[in-house]
């Protein structure tokens, strides 16, 4: 049942709340709006209140707002026909004798179609569904924030540190090194650390028991103060207090408490050492030495692999997860509406920014595509979240909504950005694009949309055409 509810959960909310933008746009504006459908093809279930059929249709892969135009007939087609092709005759059942076309006889007026109304009024129903899934997120974010609170780390002990190549000096932090102050102010929890090491200008200047070491932030190739805080972690024993069940480290064995001490005869100090040699092994089997309940024990794991950000570079791509958590070394301070509405915008904008860096990456061929993920891989993540708890599952939510306002920007005819660009040219020519040329356009969406989907297919699947691949030659080997 959660395989079955978690991705409708995920997949309908986001979609739904997408289209009822352009939908309530669309009804302010004064646009004829006759079908709101969440999904493509056969419709399972539909009604028609007032002057819309409601529909939830077979393939949930999307949805749409059928908006009357003289201009889009090839559209129609992905939106269940036209006006004129769904026309119902006297005698068809739902006929309405006064009612517009399709459920009608009466003509649609002029001054109801999409391109009857101004560019303004246009851009506002275009953007209305972004906007919707930009405010989705904005208001989860804000939720979290209230119901979590603040994590408040009580630690400055140094656990990991992630070279910096434009910074040499951070390498003089050591394993177990105790932050004391940051720029000449004692700083007490991580929290205060990474708050201060943030906030520097010309330097970081942190100092240890062992001493003071300098990270210049002026000069070419020199990294920003975030880039810095991000590089430093705290200490948190590998110690594993949590399993998830069903999970690679449930099946191994694992129980809490286990006290892990190497990984294929490589020394384990913190969880970071944990996390890197599990993150570099996704599908490759690991020999974990643990000790519990005071006796060393071997325990056997094979990782598994998901799509995910690399522990020591950022960058996104497959890597190994076994299922299990450390302890937690924090604790919760409440925070206050205003605090919590700060820290939602900060997650939301943050989120935003590191899709448009993936976007980026991608045209710039630093990240590959293989890194993308379709409808099953989010099904997949989509289940467990929804195992880990309502927090993970509500994150998801919003990371996807994020995702979907972000991308559909793209200048990519059919998206909501495409589209944008489409009515801006149209108005600064003065005149709509002949019908040739928004085939040509359309053709064109279509199909970057349809390599988009076969891509992240063959992602979300390949893994398991390997594994079939390779029993298939086991078993006639």
């Amino acid at each position: 049942m959660l395989a079955i509810l978690a991705p409708i959960v995920v997949f309908g909310l986001v979609i739904f709340v997408h289209e009822l933008g352009h939908f309530l746009a669309a009804k302010a504006a004064g646009v004829y709006a006759p079908r709101f459908s969440i999904g493509f093809g056969p419709a399972l279930w539909r009604r028609r209140w007032g002057e819309t059929e409601y529909v939830l249709a077979a393939l949930p892969l999307g949805g749409y707002v059928r908006m009357a135009s003289r201009l889009d007939e090839d559209v129609a087609g992905l939106e269940g026909g036209s006006e004129a092709q769904t026309a119902r005759a006297a005698g068809d059942r739902g006929f309405d004798p006064n009612a517009m076309i399709p459920f009608g006889p009466k003509p649609i007026p002029e001054n109801r179609l999409f391109e009857s109304k101004g560019l303004g009024a246009r851009l506002f129903i275009l953007l209305a569904g972004v906007t919707m899934n930009a405010l989705l997120t904005l208001a989860l974010a804000i939720g979290l924030a209230l119901h979590v609170g603040r994590a408040i780390v009580d630690t400055t002990v140094v656990g990991a540190v992630t070279p910096l190549p434009g910074a040499p000096e951070i390498a003089q932090l050591q394993l177990a090194d105790t932050i004391r102050s940051v720029n000449g102010r004692p700083v007490k929890s991580w929290n205060e650390v990474v708050r201060a090491v943030a906030a520097s200008t010309d330097q970081v200047e942190l100092q240890t028991q062992r001493g003071e070491v300098r990270v210049p932030l002026v000069g070419k190739g020199r990294p920003s103060a975030e880039e810095v805080a991000s590089a430093l972690d705290f200490y948190v024993h590998p110690v594993i207090d949590t399993i998830m069940k069903g999970e690679r480290a449930d099946a191994a064995g694992f129980h809490r408490g286990d006290s892990v001490i190497a990984i294929n005869q490589r020394p384990v100090r913190t969880w970071s050492d944990l996390v890197m040699l599990v993150s570099r092994a996704p599908e490759q089997p690991l020999t974990f030495q643990v000790v519990r309940d005071g006796a060393p024990i071997s325990l056997r794991v094979t990782p598994k692999s998901v799509q995910g950000p690399d522990p020591e570079t950022g960058d996104v791509h497959a890597v190994g997860k076994i299922g299990a958590g450390p302890r937690n070394v924090s604790r919760r301070e409440p925070l206050g509406v205003g605090e919590a509405i700060v820290n939602g915008s900060r997650a939301t904008w943050i989120m935003a920014g590191s899709i448009v860096d993936i976007v980026k990456k991608l045209i710039e061929r630093q990240v590959s595509i293989r890194q993308l993920s379709g409808p099953v891989g989010i099904t997949r993540m989509s289940v467990e979240a929804a195992r880990s708890g309502i927090e993970s599952l509500l994150m998801l939510i919003a990371m996807l909504s994020i995702n979907v306002a972000v991308l559909n920007l793209l200048p990519i005819p059919i998206l909501d950005g495409g589209q944008v660009l489409i009515n801006v040219l149209e108005s600064a020519k003065g005149k709509p694009f002949s019908l040739r040329t928004r085939e040509y356009i359309l053709r064109f969406g279509l199909l970057a949309i349809a390599l988009l989907f076969v891509v992240v297919m063959y992602n979300d699947t390949r893994l398991w055409f390997v594994k079939l691949a390779g029993w298939v030659a086991r078993l006639f080997g």
